[in-house]
C-alpha cells in the first residue's frame, strides 16, 4: 500500500450520514492518510434526512485508483444500482485497491458492480436477502472480512468496519489508541440492535413498511 494511504468515501443523494462519517473517523486516522469525499460531481451531497450536507471534494474521475473504497448506504442506493459511471467506477478502482468495503446497503451497490459474486458479505438486516440475488453468500454477522472484501451490517456497523480496518492497515496497538481516544466504548440504553433481539412485532412492523427498494 502506497504512502500517504488514499481512502476514497463515496458519497451520493440521500446517503446514511452515519455510513459515512463513522468510517471517517476511524479510517481518517491511519497514520498519514488522505481521505477524501468523492462523488459523480463535486460539491455538496446531501443525505436521506436533506438535514445534512458533506462535501465532495473530489471527483469520481478524479480518484481513479484510491487504496480503500468506502460505500455507504442509505435510501438514495437504490438509485445508483444501475449508474454506469459510478458502477463502472467502483470495478476500476477495485482492480487496484488494497481494500474494498461497504456499509450498510452499500454492499448492495459492491454486489450489483459484480465484486461481490461468491463472496460472504452483509448488508442492513432488511436488504439481507437482497444480496443473494447478485451472486453474493448474505451472512448476519456485523462485519464480514472475505479477502479484501469489508462489509459492514446497518449504519453504526459502519464504525466497527473501521476500526477493524484501521488495526489490519495500522496495526492493532494503534487502532487501540483511536478506540481509547474516540472513547468508542458503546453501551446503548436498550437491548433492540438486531433483528434477533428487538420486539419480534417491531421487527414485523419493519419489514412490512420497509423503506428499502431492492429491485
Amino acid at each position: 500500500m502506497r504512502n500517504p494511504v488514499q481512502i476514497a468515501i463515496v458519497l451520493f443523494d440521500r446517503f446514511t450520514a452515519l455510513d459515512a462519517v463513522g468510517p471517517y473517523e476511524m479510517l481518517s486516522r491511519v497514520p498519514g492518510a488522505e481521505t477524501v469525499f468523492v462523488a459523480e460531481r463535486t460539491g455538496a451531497v446531501r443525505n436521506d434526512s436533506d438535514g445534512l450536507a458533506l462535501v465532495a471534494g473530489r471527483s469520481l474521475a478524479d480518484v481513479p485508483a484510491p487504496d480503500v473504497v468506502v460505500v455507504p448506504g442509505g435510501p438514495g442506493q437504490s438509485a445508483q444500482m444501475e449508474n454506469e459511471v459510478l458502477l463502472d467506477w467502483l470495478r476500476t478502482a477495485d482492480a487496484t485497491s488494497t481494500w474494498t468495503t461497504s456499509v450498510c446497503t452499500g454492499s448492495l451497490l459492491l454486489a450489483a458492480a459484480g465484486l461481490l459474486t461468491g463472496r460472504r458479505a452483509t448488508s442492513h438486516w432488511l436488504a439481507l436477502s437482497a444480496l443473494g440475488t447478485y451472486g453474493a453468500e448474505p451472512t448476519g454477522e456485523r462485519v464480514v472480512l472475505d479477502g479484501k472484501y469489508v462489509t459492514a451490517a446497518g449504519v453504526s456497523a459502519g464504525i466497527d468496519m473501521g476500526l477493524t480496518l484501521l488495526g489490519r492497515i495500522a496495526g492493532d496497538e494503534h487502532a487501540r489508541a483511536v478506540q481509547l481516544l474516540t472513547e468508542y466504548d458503546p453501551r446503548p440504553p436498550y437491548d433492540a440492535g438486531s433483528p434477533e433481539k428487538a420486539p419480534a412485532a417491531l421487527v414485523e412492523e419493519f419489514r412490512a413498511r420497509s423503506r428499502f427498494i431492492l429491485t
